[in-house]
């Protein structure tokens, strides 16, 4: 399959970087403001879907912006793989600001006009992560999200919010420095290029030749692309995703649901499949250990959230462990596999978003963070708790919600791999979400509020708040009824049949 050359591929990524200079422009102004980064977000997502024909008719758009050296250049390109996350990004940009109008303002917070530039180049950075044509262009638009998210999870100012900062950037910038800088220049001392074969995800960028001749040097590479891209969060580098939760609410649903994470696992998933491919990962005993850490992280990080009282801190370990979902899959290499692993990336996409804007319209409307206080509530805030439930089943993987088709490939997936052990880490892990988000349902609507509790007092959160939840649990509930509107890009990505 050779890219076409097409200068339209660099559009999405020139949006978003003008958005943010728009943004502070405007200034205080708050309408112009937000209405830059809710239009940016909507021509972004147009733009990118605009290539979904010819992307679906196996067709892959490829420009090179620059040359630095030979080998390595500034590329940009638009495939089965990056489309999902590309549109998926910029589309909930959309919704996030909206939320963002009501959390913000709600709560009257401080250095509004920061707050929604450093936001808007998270997206851009997103969407570069997205469109990356080779390792360098990934490792500078994954560097971009880690610098300006920084200022969002420290946000509050003070000691705590410091601290977790602090926690974030260490874990992420020093992981990209400390390993995929090395992994990159192995790479490119190896192969002699850093560009992904687009359109082939069994053969990667290392030769055969290379892999025969330097077989341990392609395994400590990819060690360390593992190890660098912390943002993954996989056991044991999951520790910031935790910490970061200090942020105001929208932020810890950027994170979780919009840009960083998702950038993590993309990349994970680029670097497994176009980087090293399912022949390179097969043959040199790479998948089946990537996976068991992935079951791991699964199921340790399940029981942690059950420990939780917090509900963001619930949230935060339900997310460490639905995101090794991705990588469990996509190493694996087994074609149910990837699809259920790649499918996840949208699906928990939309489904986390509306727990994080749900725990932020609860939070508006209460000032609760604890699941013990919130006996009743859901009584006051249906439409809120009622897109949380329906979020809360596709985590625990449902039917008829979307979480429920990933894992439906994954446990297939294993099974076409005799993989018991991974086959009882993803059952497991069911009955483990269930634990800790069906209680949080129940006490909403099914036990009494505590006495001298304010619940009565309590009603929704504004509507800008209320209609982005909503829409984006209605979203869910579409993807698990209509799941070819990823699976179809996935299977013109990895040419399945």
């Amino acid at each position: 399959m050779t890219p076409i050359d097409s200068v339209n591929v660099v559009w999405p990524i020139l949006v978003t970087l003008l958005a943010p200079f728009g943004i502070l422009v405007a200034g205080r102004n708050q309408n112009i403001r937000e209405g830059i980064s809710i239009v940016a977000g909507a021509i972004t997502a147009l733009l990118v879907i605009s290539f979904a024909p010819a992307v679906l008719s196996g067709h892959i758009y490829r420009y090179e912006l620059f040359t630095i050296l030979p080998g390595i250049t500034i590329s940009f390109a638009v495939d089965g793989l990056g489309i999902i996350f590309a549109f998926v990004a910029p589309f909930l940009w959309v919704f996030a600001t909206s939320y963002n109008i009501g959390y913000m303002r709600s709560l009257k917070e401080h250095a509004q006009t920061r707050y929604y530039f450093c936001f808007a180049i998270a997206i851009f950075g997103a969407v570069g992560v997205a469109l990356a044509a080779n390792v360098f262009t990934l490792y500078l638009f994954y560097e971009v999200i880690s610098i300006f998210t920084y200022p969002l999870v420290a946000h509050h100012q003070d000691e705590e919010g410091f601290y977790g900062g602090k926690k974030y950037l260490v874990y992420l910038v020093g992981t990209s420095k400390l390993f995929l800088l090395p992994a990159m220049a192995l790479t490119y001392v190896l192969a002699g290029t850093l560009d992904f074969p687009l359109g082939d995800i069994q053969h990667g960028i290392f030769s055969a030749d290379v892999i025969a001749a330097h077989p341990n040097l392609v395994r400590l590479t990819y060690v360390l692309f593992i190890a660098g891209l912390a943002k993954a969060a996989l056991m044991p580098f999951h520790n910031w995703l935790p910490s970061a939760m200090v942020a105001p609410t929208p932020v810890s649903a950027l994170l979780h649901a919009v840009a960083v994470v998702k950038a993590g696992v993309f990349s994970v998933s680029r670097i497994i499949l176009s980087g090293f491919g399912t022949d390179t990962m097969t043959s040199l005993g790479l998948s089946l250990p990537t996976a068991y850490v992935a079951g791991f992280t699964i199921v340790a990080a399940s029981f942690i959230a059950l420990t939780k009282d917090d509900i963001k801190a619930r949230l935060a370990y339900s997310t460490v462990s639905q995101l090794s979902y991705v990588i469990i899959g996509v190493a694996l290499a087994a074609p149910m596999a990837v699809q259920g692993g790649l499918m996840h990336i949208g699906h928990h996409a939309f489904s986390k978003i509306t727990l994080f804007f749900g725990a932020g319209a609860i939070y508006v409307a209460s000032h609760l963070k604890s699941i013990k206080m919130m006996n009743g509530l859901g009584r006051k805030m249906p439409w809120t708790f009622g897109a949380f439930g329906l979020a809360s089943l596709s985590m625990i993987g449902m039917p008829p919600v979307c979480g429920f088709v990933s894992k439906w490939y994954l446990v297939n997936g294993a099974l076409d791999q005799s993989q018991l052990v991974l086959l009882i880490a993803l059952l497991c892990s069911t009955l483990l979400n269930a634990g800790y988000f069906v209680p949080i349902f129940y006490r909403a609507f099914f036990l009494a509020p505590e006495p001298g509790s304010h619940i009565e007092e309590c009603k929704e959160a504004p509507l800008s708040m209320v209609v982005p939840l909503v829409f984006t649990s209605v979203v869910s509930v579409a993807l698990g009824l209509f799941p070819e509107l990823f699976l179809n890009f996935i299977k013109a990505f990895g040419q399945f049949n």
